[in-house]
C-alpha cells in the first residue's frame, strides 16, 4: 500500500496547533523569530509585550510610552473589587495563583473594561475624521448617538472616587510630550480632550477624563486595537493584585469577608413567620 500523501505522526502533531508567536524545541526558544538569548537583557518587559502582541520590536520610545500606561494602572486599593477579592481569597488559604485568578476573573465590562470601551469610542471618532469630518462635528455626532441609546456613562470620563483622577492629566501630558517628539501623533489625545470638553458643555459641568480614558489614549496612539486594551489593563492591574494577595497572605486574618462582622447586610425578604402546621405534625 502506497504511503504517498500520508502524513507522519509528527506532521499531524505540528498541524494540531499553529502559531506565529513561538518556535520551541530542545535547546531552542525563538519568539517572533528572535532567539530568546538575544532578547534577554536587551529588551524591556513592555517591549517584550509589544513583540509578543504585535510581532515586531517597538522603538525605545514606543516601549517607554507603553510602560508608562501599564505602570499607571497597577493598583487602586482594596476598594477596587478585584483587589478586595484577591485579599479575601488569600484569607481563605488558597495559593497566590488562585487569589490572583479570583481577582482577574472579575475584570469585566464594568470593572476593567472601560478602557476598551473608551478606545472603541475614540476609534469611531477617528474614523469620522478620516472621512473628512471636523473634530468638533465628529465628537458631537458620536455623543448624539451615545446619548440617544440612553447610556449613562461616557466611557473614559468620570470617577466614582476621584473628582479629578490624578493619573489622567499626567498621562495626557506625557502623551503630548511624546507627540511633540514625533513618537505618536497626538490624535487620540485631541479626541479625548474634545470629548471631555463637549460633555462638559452639554452637562454644564466638567466630568474629567479618568485612568481608563487616559490609558485608552496611549494605547490608541500606539496602534493597539480596543480588545487588547482590556488585556493590557489586566496585565497592569495584575501587579497590584499580586502585591495585595502577597501582603494579605503574610497576615493572620482568616475567612475575611467584604464587611466587618458587626456590619451585616440589609435583609429585604419576608419577615419572620411561623412554620405552617400540617396534619402530619405530632401533637
Amino acid at each position: 500500500m502506497s504511503n504517498v500523501g500520508k502524513k507522519t505522526g509528527r506532521e499531524r502533531g505540528e498541524e494540531w496547533w499553529q502559531t506565529d508567536i513561538i518556535e520551541m524545541r530542545p535547546g531552542v526558544i525563538r519568539l517572533r523569530g528572535y532567539e530568546i538569548q538575544d532578547l534577554i537583557g536587551r529588551v524591556s518587559f513592555p517591549a517584550m509585550i509589544w513583540l509578543m502582541l504585535r510581532g515586531e520590536l517597538p522603538g525605545e520610545e514606543q516601549a517607554a510610552l507603553l510602560g508608562i500606561a501599564l505602570g499607571a494602572a497597577v493598583d487602586h486599593g482594596p476598594q477596587a473589587p478585584s483587589i478586595a477579592i484577591a485579599r479575601m481569597a488569600a484569607t481563605c488559604g488558597v495559593g497566590i495563583n488562585s487569589a490572583m485568578a479570583s481577582a482577574i476573573n472579575v475584570l469585566g465590562d464594568v470593572h476593567g473594561g472601560a478602557g476598551e470601551q473608551a478606545l472603541a469610542f475614540y476609534g469611531d471618532i477617528a474614523a469620522a475624521l478620516d472621512g473628512g469630518v471636523t473634530l468638533a462635528d465628529a465628537v458631537a455626532s458620536r455623543l448624539d448617538r451615545f446619548f440617544a441609546e440612553e447610556k449613562s456613562y461616557v466611557p473614559g470620563l468620570g470617577h466614582r472616587f476621584h473628582p479629578v483622577d490624578p493619573r489622567a492629566p499626567r498621562l495626557i501630558e506625557l502623551t503630548r510630550d511624546f507627540a511633540a517628539r514625533g513618537v505618536v501623533s497626538g490624535r487620540f489625545a485631541d479626541i479625548a480632550e474634545a470629548v471631555e470638553a463637549e460633555v462638559a458643555r452639554r452637562k454644564g459641568k466638567k466630568i474629567s477624563l479618568n485612568i481608563d480614558g487616559a490609558t485608552a489614549v496611549i494605547y490608541g496612539e500606539l496602534g493597539f486595537p480596543p480588545p487588547l486594551t482590556r488585556g493590557l489593563f489586566v496585565l497592569s492591574r495584575s501587579v497590584g493584585i499580586l502585591a495585595h494577595a502577597w501582603e494579605q497572605s503574610q497576615q493572620s486574618d482568616r475567612n475575611k469577608g467584604p464587611l466587618p462582622r458587626e456590619w451585616l447586610w440589609a435583609y429585604t425578604g419576608t419577615p419572620v413567620r411561623p412554620f405552617p402546621q400540617g396534619d402530619g405534625d405530632s401533637k
